[in-house]
């Protein structure tokens, strides 16, 4: 796979990381990288709050209050707050035109801050459980958005936007973007070609979609109902069910030892446990995304489909997949099996492997007793150790690829990748 990276490396790593989180730190919040992102993203900045939690356990908490600070009347927390102005970034606040506490997106990202909130407390309880309690209410009110505005028939968790699933241009979305006719989006120029590689980032068949739906969801005023109704992209999303899945687990046992009011939380766990059995795809054996206008599946297996594990389930069927894609991939899990043939490995999320979602996969697999858990963890740590951290990586040669000094990379390091086994 990879050269050895000798122990005094990784010690430099920590420090290298550190720096990283302190240099992306805008006061309260972090940016995922310096210039290609200049907001505060909502996953991401959960992971950061991971990464502050090695070494300043009181700013990881000001990086999820801060997250929350952004939440709407209606439950939904932004994927994207925009605290400070910076005319350069497309698509900025005047595009989404939204009306939250603070100038936002009118979508969501997966909710990964529910679990993280509760690894806060658990790092020190007497400490945290004043702020835990403070932000529950919150949480709580997030994750039942979901249930009422993001849930299908079946029992699934939809997006409405690529975006909003945190997978920008995964071969999932194919189907519903084909029927979207973006003719009247009109120009725009967009930023992040203008920082990385344009083969490494989504196209402009894509983004002229991307920019369609968020036209056409501010046209509704940025109603949910009426924003999910007749919406051509509607993709139940195994990494926003699957996560939602343990948020909801992980808020449910904190408040419980708190003694918190759990209300209806329990119930709630059991549907989407049961939901999660749309997501099999019994044509293909595992976990997928559809298409909810017309059940078309996407038939690929990515990343997301082994936050099974994360999300608990014990799903022993996956365990082959993430043997046949490790040993066709050395770096990581990547975001579609090598054998498809959609897989690009330098292109965004068509190929590339992520340090998050490796984190992810390989914490889940751990927990439920699948040994290739602590493999993904190795190799996450072999190819930042190697190629440093950078947004993503190609999962066949271990190149580094997208942005750099990526903050949630340089997270994952210290609270994951870069402990020892």
């Amino acid at each position: 796979m990879t050269e050895t990276v000798a122990a005094t490396d990784f010690f430099d790593r920590d420090a290298a990381a550190r720096e990283i989180l302190t240099q992306n730190d805008r006061g309260g919040y972090t940016v995922p990288t310096d210039g290609l992102y200049p907001y505060q993203w909502n996953w991401d900045s959960a992971f950061a709050s991971l990464g502050f939690a090695e070494f300043d356990l009181d700013r990881a908490w000001q990086e999820i209050e801060t997250l929350f600070t952004g939440q709407w009347d209606s439950g939904m927390v932004p994927h994207i707050i925009f605290h400070k102005p910076d005319p350069g970034y497309f698509p900025g606040p005047d595009v989404w035109g939204c009306n939250g506490p603070i100038a936002s997106s009118g979508i969501t990202q997966p909710p990964v801050a529910l679990s993280f909130a509760t690894r806060l407390l658990a790092a020190d309880p007497e400490a945290g459980k004043a702020r835990f309690a403070a932000l529950y209410p919150k949480m709580r009110k997030w994750a039942e958005w979901f249930l009422k505005w993001r849930r299908d028939e079946k029992g699934a968790i939809f997006v409405i936007h690529p975006w909003e699933s945190g997978r920008d241009n995964a071969p999932d979305w194919d189907d519903a973007m084909s029927k979207i006719d973006p003719q009247d989006v009109g120009y725009y120029e967009r930023r992040d070609t203008q920082h990385v590689d344009a083969s490494m980032r989504p196209t402009k068949y894509d983004y002229d979609r991307y920019i369609w739906l968020v036209q056409r969801a501010k046209a509704l005023d940025w109603d949910d109902a009426k924003v999910a109704e007749d919406n051509p992209f509607k993709v139940a999303d195994p990494t926003m069910h699957f996560i939602l899945m343990r948020g909801l687990r992980d808020l449910l046992a904190a408040g419980e030892a708190q003694d918190l009011d759990t209300g209806d939380m329990a119930a709630q766990l059991a549907e989407l446990e049961a939901g999660a059995q749309a997501l099999w795809n019994p044509g293909m054996g595992f976990y997928d995304s559809y298409n909810c206008n017309n059940g078309i599946w996407s038939n690929a297996l990515s990343n997301a489909s082994f936050l099974c594990w994360f999300g608990g389930l014990d799903a022993p069927q996956m365990e082959q997949h993430l043997a046949r894609v490790l040993d066709a991939a050395p770096y990581g899990v990547p975001s579609l099996a090598p054998f498809d043939p959609r897989f690009d490995a330098k292109r965004y999320w068509r190929g590339p492997t992520w340090g998050m979602m490796n984190m992810m996969i390989g914490e889940g697999a751990s927990e439920r007793g699948v040994a290739l858990g602590e493999e993904v963890r190795k190799r996450t740590r072999e190819v930042i150790g190697r190629y440093g951290f950078v947004e993503y990586f190609d999962p066949m040669t271990g190149a580094a690829a997208g942005g750099k000094a990526f903050t949630w990379t340089a997270a994952v390091w210290l609270a994951w990748a870069g402990k020892e086994g």
